[in-house]
């Protein structure tokens, strides 16, 4: 096609022919569609704009002609539009190379990009000019005919590499190959072979990245990790330290979980002088500014979560943070909110007992202890409850009792206005933490599917050596996760499942080694614990393609069946390379080394899979990962990869992605006579069968899983209630988001893998 470089002003009737040939090439692939309507309007697009426009808009038109066709009978006009997109996409990173051909000169986009100091040095200076040639060659320039239109439109508008002009320079499968050599390139051995085989996964999008690592991969700005959950020490230094360190997480791209529950109450005294605390609300509108002002360069605002105990004085003030109504001062609407809830307040709910409320600080002065470092070792018993009794009874700690169900209540009116407060349930989470021999959990991160040891870090002393301040802090876990996720629907249906994991649980554990945290105890944690979240997306796609209903037996059994596969491959991965590299440093006396993670869940009973063998491999071996599995929400690229978000259920078969000047229909994936019975509304489903469900696959991740419920803006409060005792009842460790029909809910992009 001849084109004015300048203008992109088309100058010659031949392009009419190639753009002819173009789409008799692609529509050829589709002999199921009625093409005659579209051929017809085409025409009539390509005579206009062939005389009086350039070849950008002539695109445009043609690929939203075929996205008028898109509907439920026929979904793949999508594949036509997005064909059009990519030959688009093509034509454009060819004029501004300025090569001839697309998906050649590997070599020297790498190279020039590096000069521009957009790629890191490290590409250049890992391979040789000869060894990225052959990786070149395994380029699939075809690969890109799986992308959907809203799954290609997604990758190249958010994650595709442009320069300092906003010129699209890189194509998908040379991103993913960037991403590929990325992550690979300090293995001492197989080095390419592992770059290939990583390619050969995501290319076929088997798996993704999160959107850390997709966009960030390769260059010089931003870092590869996703979540970040720090515990805020009660001090005033500790406080606006970790305000600091929350900033420079945040403009990165990291979304952070933050733990309040250490923080005095409102009238607690300080240093002696009684009732002149504020609580934790002040500090809550600190972050709300940081989360706001710290806009990782203009293209969105921070995602920042807190969390509190259930039993902390400030709970109700904390819960109606978010509403849209009452005293503006003590709202913090672009902050996330969490409820940290032991067995023994969900009991109390329950039985509509009472429950008590203390004042942190209160408690260590007067009991010698902090109430939010213990847990029940056994559902109904443990510690948490005797010190918590303890507390109760003691005639000189202040206390406030309330109806239990009324906090519950306001946790239930806060999830139908704004979707949140999230559910942490801190029993049952440090129960099956495999780490609490170095630790305990406090609460999850902003999309509920990390949790990890953690502490508070603290300032010992400063002083001044040779013109220096010196700072001498004690560090605390500062939780740090890296995620991925399978795509269920194309790996398991193609039996890919056993090869895929593998390299991704390896990609995962690279990512620990290559990524530059800008906060030092989050990089020690890191390092510590080198933990990863292997998570995973499609199950609806996955179930629908399986013909299996969501309301059903059937498929809360698949779920148990599936998942304790993909556990098995995840571990026994780790465990093989623990052998190669070495376990994490924290592995002596985990549940991973004494056994006790596969004797809580009952591995190796009425199983086809050798759970014994593995376990003395564990102990022989290590692990490298101390944290391996976690279910993310991945809306975004889920989408790239044409699949269902998470282990949701889909909204509708049919919809439309509003954009600025235009919307685009979406149908529900691989969307057909058969698999439409099976795609039913995440709203008329009966979410008891989605906890069973949840239950079933929690059991075999060793993190957690954001899971979502989804009511009508009708729900009724018992119904909302009993869903709730339904989930702690059948030990889950967190739900997110309560989705109401009348409620827009923001999604957490970091997060999205």
């Amino acid at each position: 096609m001849t084109v004015h470089t300048k203008t992109g002003q088309i100058e010659n009737a031949s392009n009419l022919q190639d753009y002819q040939r173009l789409i008799e090439t692609v529509l050829s692939e589709f002999p199921m569609l009625d093409t005659n309507a579209f051929l017809q309007k085409a025409t009539k697009i390509m005579d206009k704009l062939l005389h009086q426009s350039n070849q950008h808009e002539l695109a445009n038109q043609l690929i939203l002609e075929a996205l008028n066709h898109v509907d439920e009978l026929e979904p793949d006009w999508t594949y036509v539009a997005s064909r059009l997109l990519s030959q688009k996409l093509q034509q454009e990173v060819c004029q501004n190379r300025k090569i001839s051909k697309p998906y050649t000169d590997f070599y020297s986009l790498i190279k020039s990009l590096t000069e521009q100091k957009i790629y890191q040095t490290q590409i250049l200076k890992a391979y040789t000019p000869e060894e990225i040639n052959e990786l070149e060659a395994v380029i699939e320039p075809g690969k890109d005919k799986l992308f959907t239109y809203i799954g290609l439109k997604t990758l190249a508008d958010r994650y595709l590499t442009r320069d300092h002009h906003k010129c699209l320079l890189e194509l998908p499968q040379e991103r993913f190959m960037i991403i590929a050599m990325t992550l690979m390139q300090k293995e001492e051995h197989n080095r390419l072979h592992y770059v290939k085989e990583a390619y050969w996964a995501l290319s076929n999008l088997y798996m993704t990245v999160a959107t850390p690592t997709f966009a960030n991969a390769g260059k010089t700005y931003g870092q590869l990790s996703s979540c970040f959950i720090d515990t805020v020490d009660d001090s005033l230094q500790g406080i606006y330290d970790s305000n600091t360190d929350i900033a420079n997480l945040s403009k990165s791209g990291g979304g952070l979980g933050v733990y309040l529950g250490k923080i005095r109450s409102r009238g607690s005294d300080i240093r002696g002088f009684k009732g002149v605390s504020s609580g934790v609300i002040p500090w809550m509108k600190q972050l709300n500014n940081t989360a706001v002002s710290v806009d990782q360069l203009g293209q969105r605002k921070g995602a920042i979560s807190v969390y509190l105990d259930v039993w902390h004085k400030d709970i109700f003030s904390f819960l109606d943070s978010k509403l849209n109504n009452g005293d503006e001062r003590m709202r913090t609407h672009d902050l996330f909110t969490g409820v940290c809830i032991p067995d023994i307040f969900m009991e109390q709910v329950e039985n509509r007992g009472d429950w008590y409320l203390f004042d942190p600080h209160e408690v260590r002065q007067l009991m010698g202890y902090s109430l939010e470092d213990y847990f029940d070792e056994k559902t109904g018993s443990g510690s948490f409850r005797e010190k918590y009794k303890e507390c109760v009874n003691h005639p000189a700690l202040p206390k406030e009792k309330v109806p239990a169900i009324e906090i519950m209540k306001a946790i239930m009116k806060g999830q139908l206005e704004t979707g949140s407060p999230f559910m942490f349930y801190r029993d049952e989470v440090n129960r099956m933490n495999p780490n609490h021999h170095k630790g305990m959990i406090y609460c999850t991160n902003l999309c509920t599917e990390i949790t990890q040891n953690q502490s508070a870090t603290t300032t010992k002393t400063q002083y001044i050596e040779n013109g220096s301040i010196i700072t001498v802090k004690t560090p605390g876990d500062f939780v740090v996760c890296n995620l991925s996720s399978i795509n269920l629907a194309r790996t398991v249906i193609e039996g890919q499942l056993e090869r895929l994991i593998p390299i991704q649980v390896r990609m995962l554990d690279n990512v620990i080694d290559l990524n530059i945290i800008p906060v030092l105890q989050a990089k020690m944690t890191n390092e510590k614990y080198r933990a990863v979240g292997l998570g995973t997306f499609g199950w609806h796609h996955l179930l629908a393609l399986e013909g299996i209903k969501w309301e059903s037996t059937e498929a809360v059994h698949y779920a148990n069946e599936l998942y304790e596969k993909i556990a098995y491959y995840t571990i026994q991965a780790s465990s093989l390379l623990a052998k190669e590299k070495g376990s994490y440093p924290a592995f002596e006396g985990s549940d991973w080394q004494t056994g006790d993670y596969f004797n809580k869940r009952n591995y190796g009973t009425d199983s086809d899979l050798d759970w014994k063998k593995l376990q003395v491999e564990v102990a022989s071996y290590g692990v490298r990962n101390g944290y391996l599995m976690a279910v993310a929400p991945n809306a975004t690229t889920s989408i790239i990869a044409g699949s269902t978000a998470s282990i949701d259920p889909i909204f509708l078969k049919v919809y439309s992605e509003e954009k600025k000047d235009y919307k685009i229909p979406v149908t529900a994936p691989d969307l057909n006579a058969e698999t439409t019975w099976f795609y039913k509304s995440a709203y008329h489903i009966d979410q008891h069968w989605s906890i069973a469900q949840n239950a079933a696959r929690q059991k075999h991740i060793d993190q957690a899983i954001s899971f979502n419920l989804y009511v009508t803006n009708t729900v009724k409060a018992k119904a909302l209630l009993e869903l709730h005792l339904d989930a702690w009842r059948q030990k889950l460790k967190t739900t997110y988001y309560v989705r109401s029909t009348s409620s827009e809910l923001e999604e957490c992009e970091s997060c999205s893998s």
